[in-house]
C-alpha cells in the first residue's frame, strides 16, 4: 500500500459555514456538472451563494480573505443532502477543504468524500457550534482532527468526534485510495484479468 495514502491527523486553518440541510447543488450548481474532469470545480464551490447574477461577490466565508488557505469545513446539520452527486465533495477539495467537522452528513455524501481522502467527522451540535464562535471571531484560528483518537482541538477546546469505522480504518491503513490500491497491485490485476474467459477472448472468437 501507497503509504503516502495514510491520513491519522488534519491540521490546518478552520473556516466555518453555518446552516442545516445545506445541499450538493448549493455546493455546486448543476450547471457546472457537465465537465469532463473534476479540474476547476474548486473555483466553483458554492458559486451561486458567493456571487449574484451580474458576478458580483456577495459576502461569503469562501469569499473572505481571512479564511484564505482553510482547509477544516465546519458545518452544521445534514450537510450534504440532496443529489449524490460526487462533484460536491471534489469541488471542496479543489477549494483546498482537506476534511469536514459537521452535526450530521448525507450518508453518501460522506461516503463521497471518504472515497476522494477528506475525512468527514461528527461532532455534537454544542461542539461544532463551539468550533464555528471561535472561527468567527477569531479568522485564521487552527484546527486538529486526529483520527487514531477521534477528537479534534481548536485552541483550548477539545471534543469528541466519530465517522464509520470501516472509512476510518480505510484512512488510517490508506486502503481509501483506491487508485494507489490498483497501480500496487496492477500485475496480480492483469494476471487475474486473463484468466477470466470474457475478458481473454481472441480476435477469431469475434468474429
Amino acid at each position: 500500500m501507497n503509504q503516502t495514502s495514510i491520513i491519522h491527523t488534519i491540521t490546518a486553518v478552520g473556516v466555518s459555514l453555518r446552516g442545516d440541510e445545506i445541499d450538493t447543488d448549493r455546493i455546486i450548481p448543476a450547471r457546472f456538472l457537465r465537465c469532463v474532469t473534476f479540474d476547476g470545480l474548486g473555483e466553483q464551490a458554492f458559486f451561486d451563494e458567493r456571487f449574484d447574477e451580474n458576478g458580483t461577490v456577495k459576502i461569503h466565508p469562501f469569499n473572505d480573505s481571512r479564511y484564505a488557505g482553510a482547509g477544516i469545513l465546519v458545518v452544521n446539520r445534514n450537510f450534504g443532502c440532496g443529489s449524490s452527486r460526487e462533484h460536491a465533495p471534489q469541488a471542496l477539495a479543489r477549494w483546498g477543504i482537506r476534511a469536514l467537522i459537521a452535526e450530521s452528513y448525507a450518508d453518501i455524501f460522506a461516503g463521497n468524500c471518504a472515497s476522494i481522502g477528506v475525512p468527514a467527522v461528527i461532532a455534537s451540535p454544542a461542539d461544532v457550534s463551539a468550533a464555528q464562535e471561535i472561527l468567527d471571531k477569531t479568522p485564521g484560528t487552527r484546527l486538529e482532527i486526529n483520527l487514531e483518537t477521534m477528537h479534534a482541538r481548536i485552541l483550548n477546546h477539545d471534543f469528541p468526534v466519530t465517522m464509520p469505522e470501516s472509512h476510518r480504518r480505510k484512512f488510517l491503513s490508506g486502503s481509501w485510495d483506491t487508485t494507489a490500491a490498483l497501480l500496487a497491485n496492477r500485475e496480480k490485476i492483469s494476471l487475474t484479468a486473463a484468466s477470466i474467459p470474457y475478458l481473454n477472448f481472441s480476435k477469431k472468437a469475434c468474429r
